[in-house]
């Protein structure tokens, strides 16, 4: 980013960002260990550096080559501050070239699991094991550092790499050519740990509870005695944005919820139950199915989906913003990785709507200034602010829904028709899931109706109906993901009952692909 988050009186490291597909888990894991952080580009740091002020930097993973003309480089400064510095993969390797090292192209390449073993005790590897202890981490380099710039020494080695952990101590740097923040480095985190709290001394003080406080206290100094509009779409980040928001600024907040028609079965009803009965929170409720499902109509592109359900919404959306007598605020719920997106996108922070569907832009007309309560946060810890101000634990942890809603899970033409076929064979699935005990151990649990259909035999009778395809995945982060090994027989009580009660679909799938980084949401 190019500019910092809001003071948060609370010790802070900074995470250069070399442009690893993993950066954010290096936030999560800190985060995990209550030390706030932020993530900047390389090529931005300097510009925030003096208001930051860190107490610790880690130097990011990243694709480039050390060695190539123009690869990217850490500000000389960061040397000079007097802190702990840690370089990570790529961010080691810069680190050495910087200092007076050596970096070249490896002769063979280390990806994926590997062993390291310590050969000199260091801080940053305490509790791992003593001398000769062997450790399974996560490589992914093909440069190697050959020679070590002055006041460094192997910590660790590899088959590969023989200067794996290296550190000096009394500067306190220190670099890994593994990845400590993947959960394939079992005892990753430790290692971290032991960077923030054992090196730079941090207390980790960051909470969900203090963080709650001292954003109530910015919304309302935000605001003041103006009045606020949420687009509410049932997800838990704008339902834990419209909470926290109304426990600071009360009736002063009114929620526009949308109803696209591409929910989950009943979704809008409990939605509007929670809201008005439970929370008492003023809410109109627009019943836009008809505009987006009639505008959907014909279409088959999953890009031009994504576009006409975003236009849609925020046309619909201003309306009955406009509505609303002396509005001046728009609450979104904007994370994190929407911040960390838009400056990779950008080159700088992003003015868009998020409108919980990712896309379409803020229109000038629209002249309401934004607030964005949860843009510090992670998906996770968006779960465990809803905890703190008391949402339902069942309502904080649903799996995670697309704001297009049902279109992406529909591949070729959306229609009335296919919408409820899906709606009922998800809403099945996800009961037997529920029924077995496994909904809280799946990240994200959903049914695909394909655009397939197959011949089949039910009773006496041939059927030519479409295929519905399932899907349920373990991740830690929602970045990567891996598929959930369903027992047989829960499976098997899913699909024979879709089948049986869904008129439509004749035939039930399992996905059993795997989401490495970078990549988006089945479609």
């Amino acid at each position: 980013m190019t500019e910092t988050f809001h003071e948060t009186g609370h010790e802070r490291v900074l995470i250069v960002d070399f442009g690893s597909q993993v950066t954010q888990l290096i936030a999560r894991r800190l985060r995990e260990s209550g030390v706030f952080c932020e993530i900047h580009p390389y090529d931005k740091v300097e510009t925030i550096l003096d208001e930051f002020a860190p107490k610790a930097i880690i130097l990011s993973g990243g694709p480039a080559s050390v060695h190539e003309a123009a690869s990217p480089a850490a500000p000389k400064r960061l040397f000079e501050l007097d802190v702990p510095v840690l370089g990570i993969c790529y961010g080691e390797q810069t680190m050495c070239a910087e200092l007076g090292g050596k970096v070249e192209p490896g002769t063979t390449r280390e990806f994926g699991r590997a062993e390291i073993e310590i050969v000199k005790e260091s801080p940053l590897l305490e509790g791992l094991g003593a001398l000769g202890h062997s450790e399974t981490v996560w490589m992914s380099h093909g440069d190697k550092v050959t020679a070590l710039p002055a006041g460094f020494e192997a910590v660790a080695v590899s088959e590969g790499s023989p200067f794996a952990v290296i550190a000096d101590e009394g500067r306190r740097f220190y670099g890994i050519q593994f990845h400590p923040e993947v959960a394939h480095t079992p005892r990753g985190a430790l290692i971290l740990r032991n960077f923030t709290h054992r090196i730079a001394g941090l207390k980790g003080d960051w909470t969900m509870k203090a963080f709650r406080d001292e954003a109530i206290a910015r919304i309302r100094e935000q605001v003041g005695e103006g009045k606020v509009i949420c687009g509410l779409s049932g997800g838990v980040d704008s339902s834990v944005a419209a909470v926290l928001i109304h426990e600071a600024i009360g009736d002063q907040l009114t929620c526009v919820f949308v109803d696209t028609g591409l929910l989950r079965h009943n979704e809008a009803e409990q939605v509007v139950t929670m809201f008005r009965d439970h929370y008492n929170i003023p809410l109109v409720h627009v019943d836009a199915s008809k505009d987006f499902l009639g505008a959907l109509a014909g279409v088959t592109d999953p890009e031009t989906k994504r576009k006409t359900i975003g236009r849609l919404f925020v046309e619909v959306f201003d309306r009955e913003a406009a509505k609303i007598e002396g509005a001046a605020f728009l609450a979104q719920g904007t994370l994190y990785p929407d911040v960390i997106e838009s400056v990779s996108a950008s080159g700088g922070p992003s003015a868009v709507i998020k409108s919980h569907h990712n896309v379409g832009g803020l229109p000038d007309y629209m002249k309401l200034k934004l607030v964005e309560p949860l843009r510090e946060l992670f998906k996770d810890e968006v779960r465990k602010l809803g905890v703190e101000l008391g949402l339902p634990p069942a309502f904080v942890g649903r799996h995670p829904f697309p704001g297009p809603g049902l279109a992406i899970r529909i591949p070729g033409e959306v229609s009335p028709e296919r919408v409820a076929v899906l709606q009922k064979a998800d809403a099945i699935y996800l009961e037997e899931i529920r029924k077995a005990g496994l909904y809280d151990s799946i990240w994200q649990a959903f049914a695909v109706l394909l655009p397939v259909r197959t011949v089949g035999v039910m009773g006496d009778a041939r059927t030519y109906d479409e295929v519905c395809a399932l899907r349920a995945v373990t991740s830690t982060d929602g970045m990567t993901a891996d598929f959930f090994e369903f027992p047989w027989e829960v499976l098997g009580r899913a699909a024979t009952r879709i089948i049986n009660e869904v008129k439509g679909i004749n035939r039930v799938v399992y996905d059993v692909t795997s989401k490495p980084p970078g990549t988006i949401e089945w479609e």
